[in-house]
């Protein structure tokens, strides 16, 4: 049941009449962008609010929201930010207990609230929608609400202008002499500020956000080393997300210069390299008031590295450290422990990268980019259920994606999100998606509330289905293949954009997959239709099989059989008996020929056909294109490619590429749900002779799931509820 609200919808005076911008169309539609007002762009408010409590009460809950973004304090303490990025038709609030906050007498509420906008990946901004919402209740009595005696103004010390990314975030020079200290305690005296103007035709939708908000706390700095006076050398010990933070005192007008970066400058071993590979140049210059100053970024970064140079004695070295922020993702959920020390450092690596690249969302990157991908969710989603235990992103992340239908029934790229990009073999992904979260869940209500997303992601491919049902020229969409373009293997087919004349492999066999995926959810909620899997998948062999090699081909009118071309068939179950050996020697010769993204259905591909030596070949694999190779050039975090170089714009915390995770669990330990939500368990293991030991625990929903192998022998630990089949 919807809330009822009595708070209003509060904005700034700026704002106040401006009709919100539609920035939704198809990708390749003909747009004309509107101008938006550059003085309204990175927009900080703060907003206070009074009250008077005669008794706190048992109960104190606060119900807030603000677009694009909020961090909320009550007398002087941090409580939480948010909400999670949303469509303003299905925007998130949330809601905290805030008791122990709160104390008798007079209260303060303190809001920083802010609005970028910038049409980008991050949120959806860019369309004038501004401000914020907010009720207090204690007892289950409505003691507060927003409405016009809450006080605002314009935090002027962000002073940078230039963006960072793809207009991902704005570069956050801060001038402390412009800053409103003190302003989130009580004592502060707000007399000039101005009341908030109530929007009366205030057009968002508000839902309880299923999703924690995420966890923010500080972390020390594992080295602190000044190169002179002055000058520093931050390090973490690992690639993070969050900002830097620090406290300096020097005389008005002081400059200290903050470099962060996720290396060392190749050319100098004690130099940061702002100017990062990712497209990202982590710059910020910081000016002192004359009295002791708190540097507060408002963004966040990720970054290892912090160079810090300042005037001698103006930084104070022992305040710096980091506010780290993620999901909430607890260390105990999952343990990973084994005798190959490769295989734990990638285990690492791939679980550090999921840990900081799950925000709100399942982030592509939290650098460059900050937003949520379709593809990328496929690898992630998998991965984060079995680190974490938690499946409430995974749901989110399936619900923003079937909002975005809301702009195309094939479904965007990125949502939510004001920058829109369509992908086509991304959008075919979802189905597998979908039925994957179920078959962890058991939830077959959301599955019934979004099988008609599903059936409507294939009705919208079908206006592309030639005479035998295969699909051709899908021109609406970006037809990727892999990423980045030199990792396809020479895959024999133009790519353009929008995709030219000609029925080419890849999207065939992901169309194919998205309806044999679909038929399944029928048969799960119990649907009488119409199979067409089987004459599709007729249809596809005849397209591009090659009998004589017993490969697939690239299109219908190329004898180039590229990596891609055989594995996607090997992992949707396309491959004839006779060519499953020839489709895996295939794979033995290529290996790693692909991006980190396709090697989760390489690998996933290989196990289904039961070249489970293979699997575990390539996953610790020690050549150029490896995981292997992300550690011997010192990842922390999963790399987006095989390596550093191997893309020219590589981010360096990339949770597409964490596919080990789940194939070590259910391909490697061979552990799988056999029915919905782990009532029935399948455990076959597929371990190497020359991996002494392994030791996994994660969390299921039916309860702890523990799995050892000891020389030569596997055990395994599960909930006394589950069935187990060896």
């Amino acid at each position: 049941m919807d809330k009822v609200w009595k708070a209003k919808w509060m904005i700034d005076r700026k704002f106040y009449g401006l009709t919100p911008v539609n920035v939704f169309h198809k990708e390749m539609a003909d747009t004309t962008d509107d101008k938006h007002k550059e003085e309204l762009k990175n927009y900080h408010m703060l907003v206070r609010k009074k009250f008077l409590l005669k008794e706190v009460g048992k109960e104190a809950y606060l119900d807030i929201t603000a677009d694009d973004y909020y961090k909320l304090y009550i007398n002087g303490h941090f409580v939480g930010q948010g909400p999670a990025p949303s469509y303003y038709f299905h925007y998130a609030y949330n809601r905290y207990e805030v008791g122990k906050y709160l104390r008798k007498g007079e209260n303060l509420i303190a809001v920083h609230v802010y609005y970028q906008g910038l049409i980008n990946r991050v949120w959806n901004s860019g369309d004038y929608r501004q401000g914020l919402i907010a009720e207090l209740s204690i007892d289950h009595e409505l003691v507060l609400y927003t409405d016009e005696t809450w006080k605002a103004k314009r935090a002027l010390e962000f002073i940078g202008n230039e963006t960072i990314g793809y207009d991902t975030q704005f570069r956050e020079d801060i001038d402390s002499r412009l800053q409103e200290k003190n302003w989130r305690e009580l004592n502060y005296k707000d007399d000039t500020w101005e009341y908030l103007q109530v929007h009366l035709t205030d057009d968002h939708k508000l839902v309880l956000q299923e999703t924690p908000v995420i966890n923010v706390y500080e972390v020390k700095p594992t080295l602190i080393e000044q190169l002179e006076e002055g000058h520093y050398l931050i390090d973490f010990g690992q690639e993070i997300t969050g900002q830097f933070k620090a406290e300096a005192l020097g005389e008005a007008g002081q400059e200290i210069t903050i470099l962060c970066g996720e290396e060392l400058r190749e050319d100098h071993v004690k130099r940061v390299r702002h100017e990062m590979r990712c497209n990202c140049n982590y710059k910020d210059t910081w000016i002192l008031s004359g009295s002791k100053d708190v540097l507060e970024f408002y963004d966040y970064k990720a970054f290892r590295y912090v160079e810090v140079i300042s005037p001698i004695g103006t930084i104070i070295p022992e305040s710096m450290c980091a506010l780290v922020r993620h999901y909430p993702m607890e260390e105990e959920k999952c343990k990973f422990a084994s005798s190959n020390e490769l295989l734990n450092a990638i285990w690492s690596i791939c679980k550090n990268g999921v840990k900081y690249g799950t925000q709100e969302g399942y982030l592509d990157c939290p650098s460059r980019e900050k937003g949520q991908y379709l593809g990328d969710a496929t690898v992630t989603s998998h991965s984060h259920l079995y680190l974490s235990g938690d499946l409430r992103i995974f749901k989110k992340c399936l619900k923003d994606f079937a909002l975005s239908s809301y702009i195309c029934p094939g479904i965007m790229a990125v949502a939510p999100g004001s920058f829109m990009q369509e992908i086509a073999d991304f959008s075919l992904q979802w189905p597998y998606q979908l039925l994957n979260y179920y078959m962890h869940s058991n939830d077959i209500e959301f599955l019934k509330e979004m099988y008609p997303i599903a059936e409507g992601i294939i009705r919208h491919f079908k206006q592309y289905q030639r005479e035998d049902g295969l699909l051709e020229k899908v021109s609406d969409k970006w037809n990727l293949v892999d990423w980045p373009d030199t990792l396809r293997d020479d895959y024999d087919f133009e790519l353009s954009k929008p995709i030219g004349e000609g029925c080419h492999n890849v999207i065939n066999a992901f169309f194919c997959g998205a309806v044999k995926t679909l038929n399944e959810i029928r048969d799960i909620l119990g649907m009488d239709y119409l199979d067409e899997f089987e004459d599709l998948k007729k249809a596809y062999i005849n397209a591009f099989y090659d009998k004589e090699r017993k490969l697939f081909r690239d299109s219908t009118v190329s004898g180039h059989c590229s990596l891609h071309s055989n594995m996607l068939p090997l992992f949707w179950g396309l491959v004839p008996k006779e060519a499953e050996h020839s489709v895996i020697e295939l794979i033995r010769e290529k290996k790693l020929q692909c991006g980190v993204y396709n090697a989760y259905f390489l690998l996933k591909g290989l196990a289904k056909a039961g070249a489970y030596d293979l699997v575990y070949e390539l996953l610790t694999s020690e050549e150029e294109r490896s995981w292997a190779n992300m550690v011997r050039e010192g990842a922390t975090t999963c790399f987006e490619a095989w390596g550093k170089e191997q893309k020219n714009n590589t981010s360096l915390c990339h949770p597409w590429a964490s596919a080990p995770i789940s194939v070590i669990i259910e391909d490697i330990l061979g552990i799988r749900p056999l029915e919905p939500g782990w009532g029935k368990i399948s455990f076959t293991p597929h371990l190497p002779k020359s991996l002494d030991y392994l030791h996994v625990e994660f969390e299921t929903i039916q309860g702890r799931i523990v799995l050892e192998h000891n020389n030569g022998i596997s055990q395994v630990i599960v909930p006394e509820e589950c069935i187990l089949e060896q």
